[in-house]
């Protein structure tokens, strides 16, 4: 049976994306070298539809160092092509099998899940989006029975046509699923406050938090992306910002950290990335002061 979010003793579960250039394994050896216990990682190109096979030396690499740097909790985010709404007969099935590909690819190198945005519904409705990516993830769950690895639905900022702005979208998702064992979903502190939950006070943390657990429920949220935000309130502008830097301030994070039911919830950061690793350093070394724990 897997913890509910609050069990057990505390637990560091920080970490960042990682780059997988040079190898899976690489990924574990960068979040290692920085202070991760949790890495995220793209298991193939997020910009392209084709990818190299996943080999059992790949395999081997990974498993290898995963003992070797002793991080235990890894997961996915899916690319960033797939659209599970489109109203697209041709490119609903080639986004429903280029999932099944991601899917087989984290079951093989033993991850935990794979985040994916529900995507876009272009124009068709949102109601009409939602039964697309409903349908996707039944067909999705029939492929790959048996596996282990979950699907998390990530919460968007919001923009345009986009699915996932409310927890009220996710939780209609996981209420239809022929197999909402196989299912959860990710909280993106960015994407939350550019989709007008504010989260800058108590009160309104835990506003959001009561309407994800009346919508959603605890249970469901099984990773967290934290990143401060560029743009205001209610903008629907994806725009990540260091810890700290942005309009979200500090307490947001602090709450979100030192709140028990997300103890056990591995939590990775999407920061801006640059060539030197100094700015996750300081961003995980931010996230422990405010945790608590240092």
């Amino acid at each position: 049976m897997r913890p509910r979010p609050g069990a057990g003793p505390p637990a560091d579960l920080l970490g960042a994306h990682m780059s997988v250039a040079g190898g899976f394994y690489r990924a574990l050896e960068r979040g290692h070298a920085v202070g991760c216990r949790v890495v995220q990682i793209f298991v193939k190109n997020q910009l392209r539809w084709r990818a190299r096979p996943l080999t059992d030396e790949d395999v081997r690499l990974w498993t290898a160092a995963r003992r070797a740097t002793g991080i235990r909790h890894a997961f996915a985010h899916a690319s960033y092509l797939i659209n599970l709404a489109t109203p697209h007969a041709a490119e609903w099935r080639r986004a429903v099998g280029a999932f099944q590909d991601e899917l087989e690819r984290a079951e093989a190198l033993g991850l935990s899940l794979v985040v994916i945005h529900p995507g876009s519904h272009r124009g068709a409705g949102r109601r009409a989006g939602l039964a697309r990516v409903a349908a996707a993830l039944d067909e999705l769950t029939r492929r790959t029975r048996g596996a282990r690895v979950r699907i998390v639905l990530e919460n968007t900022a919001g923009a345009g046509d986009t699915l996932g702005r409310t927890f009220a979208e996710l939780g209609w998702l996981l209420d239809r699923a022929r197999h909402p064992e196989r299912l959860g979903v990710c909280l993106d502190t960015c994407h939350l406050f550019a989709a007008g939950y504010d989260l800058r006070s108590r009160t309104g943390y835990e506003a959001a938090m009561a309407e994800c657990a009346t919508t959603v429920g605890l249970e469901q949220v099984r990773a967290f992306h934290l990143n401060d935000a560029k743009a205001g309130l209610g903008s629907g502008l994806d725009r990540h910002e260091h810890i700290g830097r942005g309009q979200l301030g500090l307490l947001p994070f602090r709450l979100l950290l030192r709140d028990p039911r997300w103890r056990r919830v591995p939590k990775v950061l999407e920061t801006p990335k640059t060539p030197d690793p100094a700015a996750d350093i300081a961003n995980l070394r931010t996230l422990r002061t405010l945790s608590g724990r240092r």
